[in-house]
């Protein structure tokens, strides 16, 4: 049970964010861009923490605690399904490529690339279906993994006499969720990015103070205690199937895998990177992500506001992780993973673990702390379907010349709308790993080929867009339903080949882009790929302007990058499990990598177009 600091702390926290929302309230309220993307004057390095603290949420810091006390180390390969490393890709060229547009929300960077003619209207529509499609989606699957986690701490028992109605079992954990989203709206309706922002940063360093104190008693509770984990589940490497055994230790886990369907771990790691490298390619999808990108001051910031992400997130966030797995398997007897059902859950392992072994006050931190990363996530979220809401659909078709009293009253209403429509759906969400596994590899998946070729391929236009993303999406929104027991990541190819026709057929229906369109997105943003018929025409009035050439050198720097982030993934783990050897390994692996990338990425950042 929670003790009256810890009480106390929570407090203090919750209400320290509703004061964040009300002193930035006026600064939010001056323009569009200042709510939408805080005036486009915060620095790189507070925007890449709070968009490491946005994707340090709860639901997601429950999973992946799941995942390394099933898996261990192979666990570190799982998350690419996002993919993780899609942040290096955007650090080395996308997010630079990006922000050089100088658009507000990705709907309407969409028609930079395709204009203001049918096609250009048609991608961007469709950009915004999909935006608030997994805006929604984002949100309900945090409002899920909020609610489990609260009702381990907070029993319905001990509050439902004070409820004046009655809340069936199986909805209490919605109604926790529904009573902290109030607090994430009120600061990020307040706010806007900039109170998103300082929220942000105050739940980032809470959170690394609670993931060093937890690294720490794992660290100790290793070295105090025998570990006894199956063959192989401190190693990273894997053959064709998984072959982790957990039969003699704990064998629910068994079941657990199973039901994940990672067995064939060879064919499923192989379709994480084929969709991986085409996910990252793509650019962002069009959420938080994204607007923290084109809320930077330059496309140098946007650069290395990506490349933060990675470096503070990773280590913070897999020191926590390693430390609250160590005391999972060591105490695995003392926690209380039973549900009402009578079943083993495997995702009640992060709060059960809380509850068993973290001291009065620390406990209280951290509640917060975990309180605060679905917040982040949530009012990110929130503030990326707003500005969809408002800049790509209400002042773009519904009231081109609002005022400002006008624009401010639709900012509070459209995110109440938002919030509302995420609850519903949250409703009908079964548990985190579902609705996960739905958006990274079938919602996701669905954008891939049109969003790789809108960057570098010159003939494709907005019809090919729209036709490529509506063919995509309709089978995301249908297949979950027909193969019910199949991993939505193996029906990615059949996504990518109704994706592709679409592209193709939609491209070859309709006449190129406006060349003027076309010749001032490539001299403003420069991608590398096809686009020579449109450089040959730039250079007759201006000889100036140069290729991109840089593409073997941007690839290079993708490769060192994954191959650091990932160092920076399995370093913490293999430190809280005490093995020196590969502690050491990693290190000189990092050192080389910062040389490779301070020399080739960091050092070449000021680089001009021409």
């Amino acid at each position: 049970m929670l003790q009256s600091l810890d009480i106390l702390i929570i407090v203090a926290y919750l209400l320290t964010t509703i004061v964040i929302g009300l002193i930035l309230r006026k600064k939010a309220q001056r323009s569009k861009d200042d709510y939408l993307l805080g005036g486009k004057s915060l620095p790189w390095y507070m925007l890449g923490l709070s968009n490491a603290s946005g994707m340090f949420d709860i639901s997601g810091t429950i999973w992946l605690v799941t995942l390394m006390f099933a898996y261990g180390v192979k666990s570190a390969w799982i998350p690419w399904l996002w993919p993780v490393f899609n942040q290096v890709f955007l650090m080395v060229y996308l997010s630079k490529w990006l922000r050089r547009s100088n658009a507000t929300t990705g709907a309407e960077w969409i028609q930079t690339r395709f204009g203001f003619g049918k096609g250009g209207r048609l991608s961007h529509n469709i950009v915004v279906i999909f935006a608030l499609l997994s805006c929604l989606g984002f949100l309900a699957y945090g409002f899920i993994g909020l609610g489990k986690f609260v009702e381990i701490f907070i029993p319905w028992e001990t509050v439902s006499n004070y409820i004046p109605f009655n809340v069936a079992p199986e909805y209490v954990p919605h109604f926790y969720g529904i009573m902290v989203t109030l607090f994430a709206v009120f600061y990020s309706l307040l706010g806007g990015m900039s109170g998103i922002v300082w929220a942000d940063v105050l739940q980032f360093a809470i959170m690394t103070v609670s993931a060093l104190v937890i690294a720490y008693i794992g660290y100790q509770a290793i070295g105090n205690n025998l570990l006894i984990v199956p063959e192989g589940w401190m190693s990273p490497f894997f053959g064709w199937e998984l072959d982790m055994d957990w039969s003699e230790i704990i064998p629910q886990v068994n079941e657990k895998i199973k039901s994940d369907g990672y067995s064939l771990f060879t064919v499923f790691f192989m379709m994480m990177i084929f969709k991986g490298v085409l996910v990252s390619v793509a650019g962002p999808a069009p959420n938080y992500d994204m607007q923290k990108i084109l809320s930077t001051k330059s496309p140098q910031e946007a650069s290395k506001m990506s490349g933060f992400v990675s470096v503070v997130l990773m280590p913070i966030r897999y020191l926590m992780i390693a430390g609250f797995a160590a005391l999972a398997i060591i105490f695995y007897d003392r926690l209380d993973l039973i549900t009402a059902t009578g079943d083993v859950d495997f995702e009640l392992i992060l709060p059960a673990a809380i509850k068993e072994f973290l001291p009065v006050g620390l406990l209280g931190l951290l509640l917060a702390g975990l309180l605060a990363a679905f917040m982040s996530t949530f009012a990110g979220t929130l503030n990326a379907a707003q500005a969809y809401l408002i800049n790509d659909i209400y002042l773009k078709y519904k009231k081109t010349d609002a005022t400002s009293s006008q624009i401010k009253l639709m900012n509070y209403g459209s995110g109440i709308a938002v919030v509302i429509v995420s609850i519903i759906l949250g409703f009908f969400v079964e548990d985190v790993n579902s609705v996960l596994q739905w958006l990274v590899s079938a919602l996701f998946g669905s954008y891939v080929v049109a969003n790789v070729l809108k960057w570098h391929w010159w003939r494709f236009n907005g019809e090919g867009f729209f036709w490529g993303m509506v063919a995509g999406m309709i089978p995301a929104l249908i297949l979950p339903l027909i193969f019910t027991q199949t991993l939505d990541l193996y029906y990615f190819p059949i996504l990518l080949l109704t994706s592709a026709i679409g592209c193709i057929v939609g491209t070859y229906s309709a006449p190129p882009t406006e060349i003027e369109v076309l010749k001032s997105f490539y001299t403003n943003v420069r991608p590398w790929g096809f686009w020579k018929p449109i450089h040959d025409q730039i250079i007759v009035d201006h000889p100036k302007v140069k290729k991109n050439t840089k593409f073997g050198r941007d690839m290079f720097n993708v490769v060192i990058g994954i191959i650091a982030q990932t160092a920076l993934v399995i370093l913490p783990m293999y430190l809280i499990f005490r093995q020196n050897t590969p502690v050491y390994i990693l290190i000189v692996v990092l050192i080389i990598c910062i040389y490779l990338l301070k020399r080739f990425w960091w050092n070449t950042l000021n680089e001009k177009l021409d």
